[in-house]
C-alpha cells in the first residue's frame, strides 16, 4: 500500500510540473503579445497604410479589454472551475490572434486585440487561481513564482522573437505564431488534471458568480489590492519613461534601452530562485519588507539618473524585488478564499491593467516639466506611502496560508 501511494504522489507530482510549465507557456504567450505589439507597430502601421498612433489604439483597447475581462468575467472561474474556463480562455486567444493577423484594416485589427483582450483578462485570474489549486501545502509562492517567470520570457525572449520574425519575414506572422502557441497551450490545458479544493464546510463552493465589488469587500483583498495599485503605476510610470530618458537624454541608441529591459528581465527571472523565503517566512512579513527595497531602488534611480550604468544596475534590483512584490501579491489574494479566488484574481488583474493607464497619463506631465529623477522620486514616495499603509492596516483576517508556514 505504502508503494501505491508513493506511485501516486510521484504522478502528481509530475502532473503538477507538466501544469506549472504550461501556466507559463500561457504567461509567456499572452505577455509577448502585449509587451511585443509595441516594438512591431511601425511596420503593421506601413503595411496598412496608417499611422502608428493609429495602430497603437488597438494596444490601448487590449489593455482595457483586459482589465474589463479580467473584472467581469473571472468570477465564472468559481464557477465553472479553473481548467474549463483557461482552456476555453486560451482559445479564444488564438482566434482573436487569428483575426489579428488576417485583419485587412485598422479597425478589424483593433476588434481583434480587444477580443483577445477579453480573453486575456479572464486567462490571467485563471492561470494564477490554477497554479494555487496545484500547489502542495507551504509551496504556494515556489509553484506561482515558476509561473511568473512566464513574464520574463515573454520579456527577454518573447519580444526579441516577434520582432525579429516582423523584421524578417511579416508582422502577420508574429500573430500566427501567437495563435498556434495559445492554440497548442489551451488543447493541453484542456487534458490536464486539476486537483480538488479541500471541503470546507465554513466556506462552500460558490455556485454563483461572486460580483466584483462584493468580492472587494471580503477581508483583506482592498489591502492587497492597494498594494497592486501602488507596485504596478510605479512601475508603468518609470518604466515607460525611462527609455525615453536614455535615449533623450543621455544620448544613448534605441539598444541601451533594449539592455535595460533585458537586465530587468533577467533579475525578474532570477528571483525565482528565491520564491521559496516567501513560503518559510509569509507574506505577511516580507511584503513591506519588499516595498521598502522597492522604494529605495526608485531612489537610486532619481538619484543615478545621469548614469546609465547606475541605471542598469538599479534595473537588475528592480527586477528581483518586483518578481517579489508580484508573488507576494497574488499569492496573498490566492490564499484568501479558494472558493472566490477567480472573482479575487480579477481584482489583481484589472488593477494591474488600470494602473498601467494611471502610470502612463499621470507620470507624463511629471515627466515633461521636471525630467526622470522627479518620476522615480515620485514613485519612490508612493511606494513608501504604501509601506506606511501596508504597515498600519496588517493583514487581520488569519486567512492567508501562506504565512502558516512562518516559524
Amino acid at each position: 500500500m505504502k508503494k501505491v501511494s508513493a506511485n501516486s504522489k510521484n504522478t502528481e507530482f509530475s502532473s503538477a510540473g507538466r501544469s506549472v510549465g504550461l501556466l507559463t507557456l500561457s504567461i509567456a504567450t499572452l505577455g509577448a503579445n502585449s509587451l511585443g505589439f509595441g516594438p512591431i507597430a511601425s511596420g503593421i502601421a506601413a503595411d496598412l497604410g496608417v499611422g502608428v498612433a493609429t495602430v497603437m489604439l488597438a494596444a490601448g483597447g487590449y489593455g482595457v479589454a483586459t482589465a474589463l475581462g479580467a473584472l467581469f468575467l473571472s468570477p465564472l472561474i468559481d464557477r465553472l472551475g479553473v481548467r474549463p474556463v483557461l482552456w476555453r480562455a486560451l482559445t479564444l486567444v488564438a482566434l482573436a490572434f487569428v483575426l489579428s493577423a488576417v485583419a485587412p484594416n485598422t479597425c478589424v485589427l483593433i476588434a481583434a486585440q480587444c477580443l483577445a483582450g477579453l480573453a486575456a483578462g479572464l486567462s490571467l485570474p485563471a492561470i494564477y487561481a490554477f497554479a494555487a489549486q496545484i500547489s502542495p501545502p507551504g509551496r504556494e509562492s515556489s509553484i506561482l513564482g515558476r509561473v511568473l517567470f512566464g513574464w520574463t520570457i515573454s520579456m527577454v525572449g518573447g519580444v526579441v522573437l516577434t520582432t525579429t520574425i516582423a523584421e524578417q519575414a511579416h508582422w502577420r506572422l508574429v500573430f500566427v505564431f501567437l495563435a498556434l502557441v495559445a492554440a497548442l497551450a489551451g488543447c493541453l490545458v484542456s487534458r490536464v488534471a486539476v486537483p480538488p479544493e479541500p471541503a470546507d464546510e465554513a466556506t462552500p463552493q460558490a455556485t454563483t458568480p461572486t460580483p466584483p465589488w462584493r468580492a472587494a469587500r471580503i477581508p483583506g483583498v482592498t489591502r492587497l489590492l492597494v498594494a497592486c495599485l501602488a507596485a504596478m503605476t510605479t512601475f508603468y510610470g518609470t518604466y515607460g519613461y525611462i527609455g525615453d530618458h536614455i535615449n533623450r537624454v543621455l544620448d544613448r541608441p534605441l539598444s541601451a534601452t533594449g539592455i535595460l529591459a533585458l537586465v530587468y528581465g533577467v533579475g525578474f527571472g532570477l528571483a525565482v530562485f528565491g520564491d521559496h523565503l516567501i513560503d518559510r517566512f509569509g507574506a505577511r512579513r516580507i511584503l513591506p519588507l519588499c516595498f521598502c527595497g522597492i522604494a529605495a531602488v526608485y531612489a537610486g534611480l532619481g538619484l543615478t539618473a545621469g548614469s546609465y550604468v547606475g541605471l542598469v544596475l538599479a534595473a537588475f534590483l528592480w527586477g528581483v524585488l518586483n518578481h517579489f512584490a508580484l508573488n507576494l501579491i497574488v499569492s496573498g489574494l490566492s490564499a484568501i478564499d479558494a472558493t472566490r479566488r477567480g472573482a479575487i484574481l480579477g481584482l489583481n488583474s484589472a488593477v494591474t491593467y488600470l494602473s498601467a493607464s494611471i502610470g502612463a497619463v499621470a507620470f507624463g506631465p511629471l515627466y515633461t516639466a521636471l525630467g526622470f529623477t522627479a518620476v522615480a522620486l515620485a514613485s519612490a514616495a508612493i511606494m513608501a506611502a504604501s509601506v506606511v499603509y501596508l504597515v498600519a492596516r496588517p493583514a487581520s483576517d488569519g486567512k492567508l496560508s501562506i504565512d502558516s508556514a512562518a516559524p
